[in-house]
């Protein structure tokens, strides 16, 4: 029967080997997706907002 220490030194190792498995993004990647994140959250929060602003001057002439 394994003990909880051991355990927890098989979770580490086994986190350790995974995390080498992964392929990084380079800086340059990586400025480049949080450029297009960036771009796609302010065109969003442009749009939810004017479809916010359309549908509250649509309720004032309703009420």
């Amino acid at each position: 029967m394994f003990s909880s220490d051991n355990r927890l030194v098989r979770y580490f190792k086994d986190t350790r080997a995974e995390l080498r498995k992964v392929t990084w993004p380079t800086r340059q990647e990586a400025t480049n997706l949080t450029l297009i994140v960036l771009a796609v959250t302010f065109t969003m929060a442009i749009l939810l907002g004017a479809v916010d602003f359309v549908f509250t001057k649509l309720f004032e002439l309703i009420i």
